[in-house]
């Protein structure tokens, strides 16, 4: 399966080898926006773009909304994750 984080552009650190420093939920790391630059939208106007990060790669923009629920979402399903490893770990000690 292919998951697609949600992350925040806030910094381009390497405008020619179009690298940006994206914001994925508080951790903040490089990623490659190639494939979101255009004649029309530079690198520089992706400060400020929410985008799907895949393997260190922004793969498209997404709306602020989509990106909020999505991390929601994302959250809720590491706390179900949790929760059904709490009751496996107790299983097992019974």
């Amino acid at each position: 399966m292919c998951l697609g984080i949600p992350g925040q552009i806030i910094e381009i650190i390497d405008a020619d080898n179009l690298l940006a420093k994206v914001d994925v939920a508080g951790v903040k790391r490089p990623v490659n926006i190639a494939c979101i630059v255009s004649d029309d939208h530079t690198a520089q106007d992706c400060i400020g773009d929410w985008v799907l990060v895949h393997v260190g790669f922004a793969m498209s923009i997404i709306d602020e909304e989509e990106a909020i629920k999505t991390l929601a979402l994302l959250e809720e399903l590491g706390e179900v994750q949790e929760e059904i490893n709490a009751m496996q770990t107790s299983a097992g000690a019974n």
